[in-house]
């Protein structure tokens, strides 16, 4: 035995459980100023800055080319870490779902279009993987209404892939270790081809079952209306022209239809006359009979 009564019990538990529903926090999206996205905004400032590196002093200064290397390595990093937090930490925010992948195209596409301006890679590769990101893109909005294509294992090595073999054409790299990054961004090429075609097929699957799915629905409620019709009952039958002019007349009696009696037929009605004035004759009869 606790001592307590058992009203107090009871009033305790009501109110811890009210307590209780009132201190539940109700579910919120995550505020704009958190860490992942500030990775991500970071990784958009670092463009500006990468670039100037880069091409800093006509492009071809290993000191200028290790700075600009650092950058990029950061933005590379970012990447992973941003993503990283806001899935754990429930920070997913509608400007990540877009400052995130522009920040990976910009970072990538300001490497590959410096380093091709430079003349350190060929304009086609640049235009391969830069191609393939922005049909991706594409293809993202042609079948977002059906659902979302998660990320692949080909595509997390495409894209590790590609930010190594950047990373290393960033460098001034000679000798066995330029013959490296010449393997590397082959690598990266094959996998960006290859992986943008499996994407392609994945997406056309996808709409095919979506315009499916919408295909049976419309069937399905096509079908259901049509069982509601069958299942309502028969008609009521109207009135038909006689049965119209019998409510005329009927309507047309006043003291039958107040009475709730029908009226009587035009042959009743003279029976009825004869049969009053024979009683008259008769009590005439009888009253003279009567008299004398």
């Amino acid at each position: 035995m606790t001592g307590v009564s058992a009203s107090t019990a009871g009033g305790a538990h009501a109110g811890g459980v009210h307590g209780a529903s009132r201190g539940t926090p109700a579910v919120r999206q995550a505020g704009v100023w958190n860490i992942a996205n500030i990775l991500t905004m970071i990784r958009l400032l670092l463009v500006p800055g990468f670039v100037a590196l880069l091409l800093a002093d006509g492009g071809y200064d290993p000191a200028w080319r290790a700075l600009a290397w650092a950058a990029f390595a950061v933005a590379m990093i970012t990447d992973v870490f941003d993503g990283h937090l806001a899935r754990t930490y429930n920070l997913v925010t509608d400007f990540g779902k877009i400052a995130d992948p522009i920040a990976d195209k910009a970072i990538m596409g300001a490497a590959l279009i410096c380093l091709s301006w430079l003349g350190e890679l060929p304009w086609w590769v640049t235009a391969v993987i830069l191609g393939r990101e922005l049909g991706i893109t594409v293809l993202r909005f042609w079948v977002i209404r059906f659902g979302v294509i998660p990320a692949s294992r080909g595509g997390k090595l495409k894209t590790l892939a590609q930010g190594t073999a950047a990373g290393m054409y960033v460098l001034a790299l000679t000798g066995p270790l330029a013959t490296l990054r010449f393997w590397v961004m082959a690598l990266a090429v094959v996998l960006t081809v290859a992986t943008g075609l499996d994407y392609v097929r994945q997406a056309v699957v996808l709409r095919r079952a979506g315009l499916a799915a919408e295909r049976a629905a419309r069937r399905d409620a096509a079908t259901g209306a049509q069982g509601t019709v069958g299942e309502v009952g028969p008609a009521v039958p109207t009135a038909t022209a006689s049965e119209a002019l019998v409510a005329t007349a009927a309507s047309a009696a006043g003291p039958a239809e107040r009475t709730g009696e029908a009226p009587p037929a035009a042959g009743e009605r003279a029976g009825q006359a004869r049969e009053q004035s024979q009683d008259a004759a008769g009590a005439r009869q009888v009253g003279g009979e009567t008299r004398r």
